[in-house]
């Protein structure tokens, strides 16, 4: 504990109105916090959503000027942001794709002036921003355009099982040619300076996985192991990193290699996210990383069928927004 530290600022979006943002974020509110939550979202659509789940939630208007206090079971401070059309739940509206996003662009805002510590982003439908004319991948991209960073690095997180991803939101048949040296140096780095800038892990242990069947075999299977990722694991091998692979990835997650590995880096996104949410899906974390602030979000999608009706379990939100408060640069804790 450093008492001395005022409790830090988290801005939570609540993502796709027809969705379970708002849902599980009204369940988080009713727990006390070490941190000051803000939640972004349109007031009257927290309120209704509250009603109708039978959630007591007092919405409290923030301002720039309040001071940072822990938060007090059962209150919500919150930055009213209107819709753009009326929200059913589980009914998606392209209309309210220029909402969503103003929530991002606010949370950025807030973060890149000092105003809130961290981020924690409720899910959002891709499709529904892109039908509405909207070009849009996913969180990661668009947090790394909004702040003008060149390269971020996806990682999802539940316990101490820690994997991030080499290529993020693209179709398969695009991920070899995606893998190149220099994009393999950049992330490995990222993720090496935050696994002991944000995570305080001192000499990290990084096991990499292979692209194709069998890390390759050989060049039998593929050449990306023997022309891109070999050589750029003993690359960065001989200048300290610890660097394990690459493996191949059906056997990379066995207890010994687990045990020994503090972050793993998969080639492309279903490879190693299956394993993690096997695990603990409702726990689980997802984590930007070498974007100039923090940001953690639920590691599920908006659960249209589930918005409005009570069921939503909020364990990855809580989860989230737990881990934001760890990260931050003023967390108590």
């Amino acid at each position: 504990m450093t008492p001395d530290l005022p409790p830090p600022k988290i801005i939570i979006s609540t993502g796709e109105p027809a969705g379970i943002g708002p849902d599980v974020i009204l369940q988080a509110a009713t727990k006390a916090w070490p941190a000051h939550l803000i939640a972004l979202g349109d007031r009257n659509l927290l309120a209704t959503r509250a009603a109708a789940l039978g959630i007591s939630v007092n919405l409290i208007a923030y301002t720039t000027t309040d001071v940072a206090t822990t938060h007090v079971a059962g209150e919500l401070p919150l930055i009213d942001i209107p819709l753009r059309a009326n929200c059913c739940p589980g009914v998606l509206n392209t209309a309210n794709a220029g909402y969503v996003l103003a929530q991002l662009d606010l949370a950025v805002a807030m973060c890149t002036a000092g105003e809130a510590a961290a981020m924690v982003t409720a899910p959002v439908q891709k499709s529904v921003i892109n039908d509405a004319g909207i070009p849009f991948l996913g969180h990661t991209e668009y947090l790394a355009a909004a702040t003008n960073t060149p390269h971020v690095v996806m990682m999802l997180v539940s316990g101490d099982l820690r994997v991030t991803l080499a290529t993020t939101h693209l179709p398969l048949a695009d991920v070899a040619s995606a893998i190149t040296r220099e994009h393999l140096e950049q992330t490995l780095s990222i993720l090496h300076t935050d696994l002991i800038k944000r995570f305080g892990i001192s000499q990290p242990t990084v096991t990499v996985l292979g692209l194709n069947p069998h890390a390759g075999e050989g060049g039998h299977l593929g050449r990306e192991e023997i022309d891109t990722i070999a050589p750029v694991c003993e690359a960065l091998r001989e200048i300290g990193f610890q660097v394990e692979g690459p493996l191949p990835a059906d056997s990379a997650f066995i207890p010994s290699i687990r045990a020994k590995t503090d972050a793993y880096l998969a080639m492309y996104h279903d490879q190693g996210l299956p394993v993690l949410k096997a695990i603990g899906f409702q726990g689980a974390v997802n984590t930007t990383l070498g974007l100039p602030f923090t940001r953690t979000s639920v590691d599920h999608g908006t659960a249209l069928e589930l918005a409005g009706t009570g069921n939503a379990n909020a364990g990855s939100l809580e989860a989230a927004i737990q881990m934001a408060i760890e990260l931050s640069p003023c967390s108590p804790i």
